[in-house]
């Protein structure tokens, strides 16, 4: 007699959805659900978003931000910021014929020991000249390796994606040379302190377990002054 084959189990069936968590510093806000077989599968999950979904501001759409899932309890997947940047749309917007776009990359240390890899970008309103672009490149250095040594990672995060810190840098650079905007236009996170603790999990409610001088114009939106901060209110 002909054994009977055992019964295919559907693999979305076998799974389960774990809610997404943000991280401390976004409010620990549900932002949605994925799916996993086993929880220990969530970790190092990357989900990209943006900050108008965590604010329900559709005028931050172009903020993109990675979260990384790093613990599970229960039904819910708890994330950590890992970086983020701009639209590649948005930035198109801001590219100008005989303007110059100055960009600066550098590493700095939070003063709670994060490594943070850190990119602000000024947009002049007419093309500099090597000399100004050196002294606006030394002055966006300063302030930001400033700012990471005085403030914590939460903070200091918070600073760059909400525009703080474009507004400061803003201020010091316009009497160097006419800005037309400021923008950090990325941030990724390189290391985290040794024996950092991990986020505190809510008890469940229930018993379940460079420059470049650009000579094309971009069509675009009408871009706002920077005088006052230039992205976002702090969540």
């Amino acid at each position: 007699m002909a054994k009977r084959s055992p019964r295919k189990v559907d693999g979305w069936k076998s799974k389960q959805w774990y809610s997404i968590v943000t991280p401390e510093m976004m409010g620990q806000q549900d932002i949605g659900e994925t799916p996993a077989s086993d929880p220990k599968l969530l970790m190092g999950r990357v989900i990209e978003i943006t900050l108008g979904d965590v604010t329900n501001d559709m005028s931050k759409q172009n903020i993109k931000m990675s979260l990384m899932i790093d613990q599970v309890g229960g039904d819910s997947a708890y994330t950590k910021f890992m970086g983020h940047e701009l639209t590649r749309d948005y930035l198109r917007s801001l590219v100008k014929r005989q303007t110059s776009m100055i960009t600066s990359y550098m590493d700095v240390m939070t003063k709670d020991g994060y490594k943070v890899r850190v990119k602000p970008t000024c947009f002049t309103i007419k093309r500099a000249k090597s000399s100004q672009i050196k002294a606006i490149r030394q002055i966006m250095t300063t302030i930001v390796r400033r700012k990471a040594q005085k403030l914590d990672f939460n903070t200091f995060i918070q600073d760059a994606v909400l525009g703080k810190l474009s507004a400061q840098i803003y201020r010091d650079v316009k009497g160097v040379y006419p800005l037309r905007r400021v923008e950090i236009l990325k941030t990724h996170v390189l290391s985290e302190p040794a024996g950092m603790p991990k986020p505190v999990i809510p008890e469940p409610i229930n018993d379940e377990p460079v420059v470049v001088n650009t000579d094309s114009e971009v069509s675009a939106e009408p871009v706002v002054n920077a005088d006052s901060e230039v992205n976002a209110e702090a969540t």
